[in-house]
């Protein structure tokens, strides 16, 4: 089992950029693939982006890619995901989601953390 806490969001004005963490637990995190989803208020959840076991392989969604980047230490059992050139439409609350399933971590994961809030000001 794997317990995740996200950490590093807040208030940023369009432009700016933020770095959020997630925290993961466990021994066998590198057994892990990682992902990154986001829900704003009044919508679905939404798939933002995903790392391979190693970090060799990364996935984005269109809507960030080229922005955010998403990437893992599995000696201090962290994952990042830097953004920037932040725009209104990326204010969600975003949640840290790991599973075992490269393909399955676009669109769900067997655990998920409790969401670190963004909010970007236009």
């Amino acid at each position: 089992q794997v317990q995740l806490v996200e950490s590093g969001g807040g208030l940023v004005q369009a432009g700016g950029s933020l770095r959020l963490s997630c925290a993961a637990s466990g021994r066998t995190f590198s057994r892990y693939v990682m992902g990154w989803f986001r829900q704003a208020p009044g919508k679905e959840r939404e798939f933002v982006a995903a790392i391979s076991w190693s970090g060799s392989s990364t996935f984005y969604a269109d809507s960030v890619k080229g922005r955010f980047t998403i990437s893992r230490d599995n000696a201090k059992n962290m994952m990042y995901l830097q953004m920037i050139s932040l725009k209104s439409e990326d204010t969600a609350v975003y949640y840290c989601a790991a599973d075992p399933n490269w393909l399955r971590i676009r669109t769900n994961a067997d655990y998920w953390g409790q969401g670190t809030q963004v909010t970007v000001s236009s």
